[in-house]
């Protein structure tokens, strides 16, 4: 049972099976937001993907970046992130037409962010989220 589904662009519903939300900055204990900081927190986000999802591919969607104006300090310019971290595996019908479409679903982990703590579902998702190329970046499985 899929906790939610969502429409993308191009007409494909995909399910989302599984869904990790986290606060961009929860563990932020010192410092401020900066570009070295994201980049390294955006790479650890794809390396854990990929671990806790092996064999899935794993696809970021890029996040937005605001400048607000504040105080740069030693590491640049202060670059914020929205506020929350998602990290969703999604399934949906196979992406090859020569496969079974009983035996075959294809899958694929994405990885976004989004301004506050909502589970995407229908026509409601992220514009980024439902604007995926599914067929380009899921592959198929056998059940």
């Amino acid at each position: 049972m899929a906790l939610a589904r969502v429409v993308l662009s191009s007409g494909r519903s995909v399910d989302l099976s599984e869904l990790r939300m986290s606060s961009t900055y929860g563990g932020l204990l010192e410092g401020y937001p900066c570009k070295r900081l994201n980049d390294h927190r955006i790479a650890g986000l794809l390396r854990s993907a990929e671990h806790t999802f092996p064999g899935t591919p794993v696809h970021l969607i890029p996040p937005p970046r605001e400048y607000p104006d504040q105080y740069a300090g030693a590491f640049g310019p202060v670059e914020t992130l929205p506020a929350v971290t998602c990290v969703g595996r999604f399934r949906s019908e196979a992406v090859d037409p020569a496969h079974d479409r009983v035996l075959y679903r294809s899958h694929l982990t994405v990885v976004w962010f989004q301004p506050a703590p909502h589970v995407p579902s229908g026509c409601d998702a992220e514009p980024a989220l439902r604007d995926l190329s599914w067929e380009l970046l899921a592959t198929d499985e056998e059940l």
